[in-house]
C-alpha cells in the first residue's frame, strides 16, 4: 500500500539548499590570488616611494624577464579544459607582460624605473583581481 503524500514528504531535505562549499583547491587557488595582488601592492607602493634604482648588472633583469616569459608559455601551451582556459589565459598574460616590463627596466632611462615598476604592480592587481572572480565563479 503507497504511503499518503504528505507535506513533508515532497518537501526537499535541508541540507539541498545550502549553496557548495568551494573545494579546497579553489579556495588555495584564491589565496594564490590573493597573494599575486598584494604583490602588485607592493610594487606599486615601493615606485611611489621612489627607492628603485637600476641594478649594477642587467643581465640578471633580463635573464629574470625572459624566465616569467618562458613560465607564461609553458602555462600557454599546458593543455586544460575548456573551463579553466580563460583564468590560464589571465595568468599567463600578465606574466607575459610582467616579464616584458622588467626586461624593459635596465634598458630604459632611470626616470622612467618607477613608471615600469608601478605598471608591473598594476598589471599584477589587475591580474589577482580578475582571476579571483573566476575562481569565484567556477566555485
Amino acid at each position: 500500500m503507497p504511503l499518503p503524500l504528505t507535506p513533508f514528504a515532497i518537501a526537499k531535505p535541508v541540507g539541498d539548499n545550502l549553496p557548495a562549499m568551494p573545494s579546497r583547491s579553489n579556495l588555495l587557488l584564491l589565496l594564490s590570488e590573493m597573494t599575486v595582488l598584494l604583490l602588485g601592492c607592493v610594487l606599486i607602493l615601493l615606485a611611489l616611494t621612489k627607492t628603485l634604482g637600476i641594478p649594477a648588472s642587467p643581465a640578471a633583469m633580463i635573464i629574470l624577464g625572459a624566465v616569467l616569459i618562458y613560465w607564461a608559455l609553458r602555462a600557454w601551451m599546458r593543455r586544460e579544459p575548456a573551463a579553466a582556459r580563460l583564468q590560464t589565459h589571465v595568468r599567463a598574460g600578465s606574466l607575459a607582460i610582467v616579464g616584458l616590463l622588467v626586461i624593459m627596466i635596465p634598458l630604459f632611462p632611470l626616470r622612467d624605473t618607477n613608471m615600469l615598476v608601478m605598471v608591473a604592480g598594476a598589471v599584477l592587481i589587475v591580474r589577482g583581481l580578475i582571476a579571483g572572480l573566476l575562481s569565484l565563479r567556477r566555485a
